[in-house]
């Protein structure tokens, strides 16, 4: 993944287009109510500012599906980075249209204009390449810092590399070294911990991580899908059945490479689908038909915290319980305690659940990562080729 980055290429005088990930989220009055999606490019944009770039952003934000709708106007983020910048941000009116045209002929060294919403464009989606071509018209540099669209080939994210030299940005750089150091040269022992809904959401992360890691955790609700092939009650938890001989696949899989897998010991149980329902802590073969596994039990706790405890590289992705209600968060919790605590590990946080889950915690700034890009990192743990970063050049 020795991909170049704007630090190899002369950017003095030079208009650069950027692709960011300001898809930020909005109250009903249109204020951004959690701003780190921003902060999280500054580092870029500072850099090409200091290098006397001028800096034209873009970004999506929400699903327009290709009209032009104000509810998803970037008009608070060029505002916000106003302020974070302390210096104008223009927003630009339309993409490629006659008020981007004009911004960006008359910009100087320094300037930043943002062009609207590339979503508002059908053709964005679509990997049109007649619209990326009209983007990189603008620009004589692309720089793709946008790692949580990278799994996406979109006009803007893989399309105008074809028309530009495209290089990464340093979220993108940190994303790439972090979770392409885990999965090939990891520090061991390596440890993954997967959880989440679905085995089938997982199954090519987990097949993939099978040839690398030491140890497999598994929580969540997949873990039922396992946990009932081999032969226990699962009550009315979620499972799908339709994936158990696969679950039995993957066990023996694990038990030919010689990986660890980890699965829940005991449960803490829910009676109804509700944050104040009645529960109860029972081992997993003594599931009853009526109720359902919401969280994984103490034991489970202690063993997840065994397996981890010398660990040296982890990678985290899904929450191992029903994290959104309290009292079944305390699996989850107790993982990102366990991370948090780890003296000398390189803690990787694969973005989406896990990542809301530990910031939830509070422990987020004791993890050494934690990914912008939930869809995309599980790709990248899956093995598959982004193409928001296939399209940038090689060192």
């Amino acid at each position: 993944m020795n991909k170049k980055t704007v630090k190899d290429i002369d950017l003095k005088g030079k208009k650069v287009i950027v692709r960011c990930d300001f898809n930020v989220p909005l109250d009903e009055n249109k204020n951004i109510t959690d701003n780190r999606r921003i902060v999280g490019a500054l580092d870029t944009i500072k850099y090409l500012l200091d290098n006397n770039a001028k800096v034209i952003l873009m970004s999506h934000l929400g699903r327009p599906k290709g009209e032009v709708k104000p509810e998803f106007s970037l008009k608070p983020v060029s505002d916000e980075l106003s302020k974070l910048l302390g210096r104008p941000v223009k927003l630009a009116t339309d993409i490629i249209g006659e008020s981007a045209k004009k911004l960006t002929s008359e910009m100087a060294e320094g300037d930043v204009v943002l062009l609207e919403n590339v979503r508002y464009d059908a053709r964005e989606e679509k990997n049109d390449l007649d619209f990326a071509k009209e983007l990189a018209s603008m620009a004589d540099i692309y720089v793709n810092d946008a790692f949580g669209t990278a799994h996406r080939a979109h006009s803007s994210t893989a399309g105008i590399a074809e028309f530009l030299p495209a290089v990464s940005g340093f979220l993108m750089e940190k994303e790439i070294n972090f979770l392409g150091t885990a999965l090939e040269n990891p520090e061991r022992p390596f440890v993954a911990i997967l959880g989440g809904a679905k085995v089938s959401d997982k199954i090519a992360v987990i097949d993939n991580l099978l040839g690398k890691v030491d140890s497999l955790i598994i929580g969540g609700a997949m873990a039922n899908t396992f946990i009932k092939a081999m032969g226990y009650n699962v009550g009315k938890s979620l499972c799908e059945d339709d994936k158990l001989d696969l679950a039995k696949e993957l066990m023996e899989k694990a038990n030919s490479k010689n990986v660890k897998l980890i699965l829940p010991i005991d449960a803490k149980l829910g009676k109804e689908f509700d944050k104040n329902t009645e529960s109860q802590v029972v081992d997993i073969e003594n599931v009853p038909d009526d109720w359902s596994i919401f969280d994984v039990g103490p034991k489970t706790i202690e063993l997840y915290k065994k397996e981890l405890e010398n660990a040296k590289t982890v990678v985290w992705n899904g929450p191992v319980g029903l994290f959104e209600f309290d009292q079944f968060a305390v699996g989850t919790n107790s993982v990102a305690e366990i991370l948090s605590s780890l003296d000398g590990a390189t803690t990787i946080i694969g973005g989406g659940d896990s990542a809301a889950a530990v910031e939830k915690s509070g422990l987020a700034d004791k993890m050494t990562h934690i990914s912008t890009g939930g869809g995309a990192s599980l790709e990248f743990l899956e093995g598959k080729k982004l193409p928001g970063v296939e399209c940038l050049l090689n060192r």
